[in-house]
């Protein structure tokens, strides 16, 4: 067997191990200390990654009711993962939805909310119907398999409107495959359930779930204390609330609201680390470094220990508390899919004035963000400091394609550094739900024949994407461009692939890197389509005018062009 064959067994079979690459700068010494024992989960049915719920469609679009399907997504998600079960939490949700350019309310179709859940690299998607009847909720819901499209579990149920909780604790069971529990009162809600929502009236929840979904602040604002004055003590609408205060920039009233949530509350953690954020963003440094500090020791997450390391780049780190590069080291190391983290260790070792490691570990962050214009042109200042003038120019070349900024930071009058202050990217989220997209520890260990790997993955990709197999072929693609980060074929199918599910501005940038690698008329023509679908239609004209220029007799980019000076 070739080596190459045995590295593409070992890479699918996940037995391959992973040696360092060569010169890699040494890491800092890890930590002693171990994490807690956290309890065994419940058995998870097999293949399921993670459950996507979205809010309900209200039948006959009943004003009485609007509020219900939000409800529905939040308590079937809150007693998913209660049952410890792989749920989205409602902000995971909302994300996605804000990634595939679709509103977060309203009525969609199947197929858009398969491809939220191809997206988020879900395995089953949870979707259904409320009515109200009278005084009587009646839920509808539906547990699909995407890899398949097969219906799972189906399930119907009704209860008064002020047994709430309790029909959505029957449902989950239900989708789930589950006895209901007996005597009508949901099991998880007393300790387990995080949502907490049984000791809550039905008045405070409905002014809470309505405060979620409010489109205007003030509107959130008013609803989320409607729901604490009937409910004071309740901390999910507490930790809301401060989430609103956040969002607009006034981080004193959201330090005030995350801190009354009591840290023995069930969502106390998330609570907690908003709080760090907020003090992050009013200065008071010492109390944010000592506050995501107790977090970690009680149960460390990729998330605090970037902030740690953000921290200790925005105050005068001392050696006992740790350099910023250990904890981005840390944090890395706990989640190496994440690129913002090998950004912070890179920029880290830059501001160290470390060349060597900073080009390393940017290097690491273009593999998973090939877009990253921070990260290029940080990345080509640092080569430019060790000497490599033509990789360096490549990259600032880059950089410059993805935004204009960059050529206003190289404006800097000589003997200042063009890199700019405040570039590190603290965690928004506590912790973060990673879909195997790269396997990057398989991939590593497998660069020797890394050009060979990038051509299979890509031939995958590329039969994936004929098929119209868009989660499939993102995450082949994505293996690809991990292997061969400045290949142009991968990030043109990438960028076709991003265009047809909706993401229109990831595949500009992803089709802005594939003529950038290599000029083409199929590259222009497609950065012309996604910029036309933009509303670009100058910047449309423009490409599908180079597309013409490169390839004469190209009738599509003709095509093109007629639609674009249609009046």
């Amino acid at each position: 067997m070739s080596a190459v064959r045995r590295g593409m067994l070992a890479l699918l079979l996940g037995f391959a191990a992973a040696p360092a690459p060569a010169q890699t700068p040494p890491r800092p010494p890890q930590s002693t200390s171990s994490a807690p024992a956290t309890p065994s989960p419940i058995a998870t049915p097999p293949g399921t990654t993670r459950m996507l719920i979205v809010p309900f469609e209200v039948v006959d679009r009943d004003p009485r009711a609007v509020w219900l399907g939000e409800a529905a997504a939040v308590l079937l998600s809150d007693d998913l993962r209660a049952m410890q079960l792989p749920a989205l939490t409602r902000a995971e949700r909302v994300h996605a939805f804000e990634e595939a350019n679709l509103p977060a309310a309203g009525r969609l179709s199947l197929a858009s909310l398969v491809r939220v859940g191809h997206l988020v690299l879900a395995s089953d998607l949870i979707v259904g119907t409320v009515r109200l009847s009278g005084e009587e909720l009646v839920i509808d819901a539906r547990r699909i398999r995407l890899d398949t499209g097969r219906l799972v579990e189906q399930t119907t149920d009704r209860a008064p409107l002020p047994e709430l909780f309790a029909l959505h604790e029957r449902v989950a069971r239900r989708l789930m495959g589950r006895q209901p529990t007996t005597g009508g009162t949901p099991a998880v809600t007393t300790v387990a359930n995080p949502a907490a929502v049984a000791a809550i009236p039905l008045g405070a929840f409905e002014n809470y779930i309505k405060g979620l979904i409010a489109e205007q602040p003030a509107a959130q604002v008013r609803f989320l204390q409607a729901a604490l004055r009937l409910a004071p003590r309740d901390a999910r609408t507490h930790l809301a609330l401060a989430e609103v205060y956040a969002d607009q920039g006034d981080h004193a009233k959201a330090l005030a609201e995350a801190q009354a949530v009591p840290a023995t509350a069930p969502i106390g953690r998330r609570a907690r680390f908003l709080a760090g954020r907020s003090l992050v963003e009013l200065a008071r440094l010492d109390e944010a470094f000592q506050t995501f500090r107790s977090l970690a020791d009680e149960r460390p997450t990729a998330a605090l220990y970037n902030n740690l390391g953000v921290v200790q780049v925005r105050r005068a780190a001392t050696p006992q508390a740790g350099k910023p590069t250990y904890y981005f080291t840390k944090a890395s190391e706990l989640d190496p899919e994440e690129a913002d983290y090998f950004f912070n260790l890179g920029y880290a070792y830059w501001l160290e004035k470390d060349a060597q490691a900073a080009i390393y570990w940017l290097r690491e962050a273009v593999r998973r963000n090939t877009v990253d214009g921070d990260a290029h042109f940080v990345l080509g200042i640092a080569l430019q400091e060790a000497g490599a003038a033509a990789e360096s120019a490549r990259e600032l070349g880059l950089a410059r394609q993805l935004s204009s900024k960059y050529a206003e930071w190289e404006k800097k009058p000589a003997g200042t550094s063009p890199v700019p202050k405040a570039l590190e990217r603290p965690s928004v989220d506590l912790e973060t739900m990673h879909g195997t997209q790269l396997d990057a520890t398989q991939l590593t260990s497998a660069q020797r024949e890394q050009q060979e790997l990038s051509a299979f993955h890509l031939e995958r990709g590329r039969r994936f994407y004929q098929a119209e197999h868009d989660r499939d072929a993102l995450i082949e693609l994505r293996k690809a461009i991990y292997l061969s980060p400045y290949a142009a074929e991968p990030h043109l199918l990438m960028g076709r692939v991003l265009l047809r599910s909706g993401q229109i501005k990831d595949a500009i940038d992803a089709l802005r890197i594939a003529v950038w690698s290599q000029d083409s008329a199929a590259g222009r023509l497609a950065l012309a389509e996604a910029l036309l679908q933009s509303e670009d239609k100058p910047g449309a004209r423009t490409e599908a005018v180079k597309a013409l220029t490169l390839d004469p007799a190209l009738v599509e980019a003709k095509a093109l062009l007629a639609r674009i000076d249609k009046p």
